[in-house]
This record gives structure tokens, sequence and C-alpha cells, in this order.
């Protein structure tokens, strides 16, 4: 009997290898049952497979990814994630931080739903989500003046590291936002 499984994502220590949507037939129920049991995509057969096919380890099919390290081009960046409580306010609090130039960008991200403990209770309220794309080096400043502009007590404020991406769409985010 044959089972399908789709993987996602497969990543090895040796190899960074992004698979989306790949599609293997496993025609032991011996293979299947032990794989689908332990859900370690890495044990299955095709793997060595796919590594011996897309090793990066071969000088032509080398894959780089765009650093983000200080140069004349690019600064270090960061995706902040900011919630508000309706597009109004997301809206308001976007619109101050690009013309400030404290980000070059702001997505608002409608329909979040967020589940917290609020003083000893716990609160589930429909949000909206900002993804706010700045340099490293304003988080500070951004930090600051969501506090100052958003209705909330203890607005979220969380950075993460962009470790890579676009040059041209890095290079926008520098010259787009102050230094």
């Amino acid at each position: 009997m044959a089972t399908n499984l789709c993987c996602r994502a497969l990543v090895s220590s040796t190899t960074r290898f992004q698979l989306v949507g790949a599609v293997s037939t496993l025609s032991s129920s011996s293979y299947s049952s032990y794989y689908l049991k332990t859900g370690c995509a890495q044990s299955l057969p095709f793997v060595r497979l796919l590594r011996s096919k897309f090793s990066t380890q071969t000088p032509d099919k080398t894959v780089r990814a765009v650093k983000m390290e200080a140069n004349s081009n690019t600064v270090p960046s960061i995706v902040v994630y900011v919630t508000v409580p309706n597009r109004e306010a997301g809206r308001k609090l976007a619109g101050s931080i690009v013309k400030e130039k404290l980000a070059a960008c702001v997505n608002i991200v409608p329909g979040v739903e967020s589940v917290y403990e609020w003083e000893g209770k716990i609160n589930t309220d429909p949000e909206e989500l900002l993804i706010i794309k700045t340099r490293q080096s304003l988080l500070p400043a951004l930090t600051e003046h969501v506090n100052a502009n958003h209705e909330y007590d203890v607005p979220e404020v969380i950075a993460l590291p962009i470790d890579g991406g676009s040059p041209q769409y890095l290079e926008w985010l520098k010259n787009s936002t102050r230094d």
C-alpha cells in the first residue's frame, strides 16, 4: 500500500535546501509506518538522493545568501512586529513611523487574533499586525516612538534580524530610513 508524504522543507546541518510541495511515494508499509511514526523527514530514503543532486558543495551549484553586513549599499536591518487594536490605529502609527523615516515600509496585516494573559486574566482580542522593516540602529528610536504613540500600556515591539535578502530591496531600505 502506497503512502504519500508531503514535505514542506528539508534542512540539514550539511545542506541548506528548501523543498516546497515535494511528494514522495513510499511503497513499503514498513517504511511508511517507521518514517511517519518518527516524524523525521531527514530519515526518508529520498533525502540521500536529494543531497547528492542538490548539494552546494560543487562550485557551479553554490548558493550564497546575501549577508547583512554593513557596506556602502546596505546596513544591518531588522523586521519589527507591533500589534495594534484596529485598522485606524495601525494606519495612524504606520504613517507616523514612515513619515519620521524610522522605517522604510510597514505592512498592516488584518485578522490577527491574540491570546494573552493581562492582569491575571486570559484575554482573546482581534488585532492587526504591523510588520516594520527598518535599520537595526533605529530600534531604540522606533521603540520610543511606538511607546509614545500607541494606545496600549505595554505595546508589543519585537525585533528579528534580517540575515539576507534582495540586495536592491535592502539598499532601498537603507536609503529610505534616517541615519
